[in-house]
């Protein structure tokens, strides 16, 4: 069968590659003293909190399972703009809000709607790989720009005015941002939309990790900028239902039609049983629980960090937000003999049954010699994982 060049320009998703090495380790040892700690996957260990399990179970009993519209429940968008208004003072009309069937099914409409062929996206190195792929799927080309631990892995308005060309359609950012988890600051970020609107680009960034913010200076929306930018968010990380597959999108008020228009026709709608679980989400007691839960991943972030530092795996910016450490590995490299992350990584995994994530998915510029750890995890289990490495490393 002859598999189209679209298909074959799509890397391998390395993160789940070695999810899959790390659950197979794990069955072996489940028995043993020292099972598995799986640090690698960027996904909350707590799960829907109450109000919304039950919103879905009185869903599933009242039979409220038909399709909704393909831009979703009107009382979720509501819900999503009021969310806007209360966290972070910005207004964001329900009617420029599309609920998706998860962020994946918001960047693809956003590549779709907007990315020609031949069409350049600049994005910094490191960057979540993913995004990368949507916009090959719709036959474009990210650009990844190196970046440094001094400009917080994040791109920079120069950066962007340097690399932009008659090929470039724009650009795509994440803030907080995964591997790193850090932060583009509000003052560099509206300087480069501005770059980019002088040249008749879009913005498009990824704010999946907004609400897991933990600094005051980064934790804002872009979408206080103007209504020209387009941002994509999702339930998965700060509500915590990964499995449940819905997210959203904010767009300028004219291009709502054609992200309906492509919806219809790719998912005809969100799971309509996700989205009456998720108007729950905004319920105060939610609400409540949600603050609770970001205060203890600070708390996580707080003590894993610097444990990480000590054991020379040096994370050189403190992570603003989301749960990640991208920590440099090369003197962990060197010390247990190894090429680059990505045998560190199954080394940690066979010696010490901690899995971790190689910086080889996340771009070209000296990924080789970070590895990200996931602190979506209990601080249990970060303090066993601590004990382990520092027993090899020691």
């Amino acid at each position: 069968m002859q598999i189209s060049g679209r298909a074959q320009r799509i890397e391998p998703f390395y993160v789940m590659e070695v999810a899959k090495a790390a659950s197979a380790v794990a069955a072996k040892v489940a028995q043993s003293e020292s099972p598995m700690i799986f640090l690698n996957i960027g996904e909350p260990d707590f799960t829907a909190p109450p109000l919304v399990q039950e919103a879905a179970a009185k869903a599933i009993h009242d039979g409220l399972s038909h399709y909704t519209q393909a831009i979703g429940l009107p009382e979720l968008r509501e819900r999503i703009s009021a969310w806007y208004a209360s966290r972070f003072g910005v207004s964001v009309p329900a009617s420029r809000i599309v609920v998706t069937a998860g962020a994946s099914a918001a960047l693809q409409l956003a590549c779709l709607a907007l990315i020609e062929s031949g069409n350049e996206v600049l994005m910094p190195d490191p960057s979540y790989p993913c995004n990368r792929h949507f916009v090959a799927a719709a036959d474009g080309a990210a650009v990844l720009i190196p970046t440094t631990a001094a400009e917080r892995f994040q791109l920079s308005a120069d950066k962007v005015l340097a690399a932009w060309n008659n090929k470039t359609r724009g650009v795509l950012l994440a803030s907080p941002s995964n591997p790193t988890g850090t932060s583009i600051a509000p003052d560099e970020l509206r300087r480069i939309h501005e770059v980019v609107q002088a040249r008749g680009g879009i913005t498009l960034i990824d704010e999946i990790y907004l609400g897991l913010s933990h600094d005051e200076q980064y934790g804002h929306t872009a979408l206080a900028l103007d209504d020209q930018l387009i941002s994509i968010n999702s339930f998965s990380k700060y509500f915590n239902m990964t499995g449940w597959r819905l997210g959203w999108m904010v767009v300028p008020e004219s291009l709502v039609p054609v992200i309906e228009r492509l919806a219809q026709n790719l998912f005809i709608c969100p799971s309509t049983i996700s989205q009456y679980a998720a108007l729950a989400c905004f319920e105060a007691a939610s609400l409540a629980e949600y603050e609770r839960r970001r205060a203890e991943f600070k708390a996580r972030r707080d003590y894993f960090i610097p444990a990480l530092n000590a054991l020379g795996l040096n994370v050189p910016v403190l992570p603003d937000g989301a749960f990640y450490a991208w920590a440099d590995c090369s003197a962990a490299c060197a010390k247990l003999a190894v090429k680059d992350s990505w045998d560190l990584a199954f080394e940690f995994m066979n010696r010490t049954h901690v899995a971790v994530t190689p910086g080889r998915d996340f771009g070209h510029a000296d990924t080789g010699h970070f590895i990200r750890f996931s602190t979506a995890n209990s601080m249990a289990q970060l303090h066993s994982a601590i004990d382990r490495l520092k027993a090899l490393l020691a």
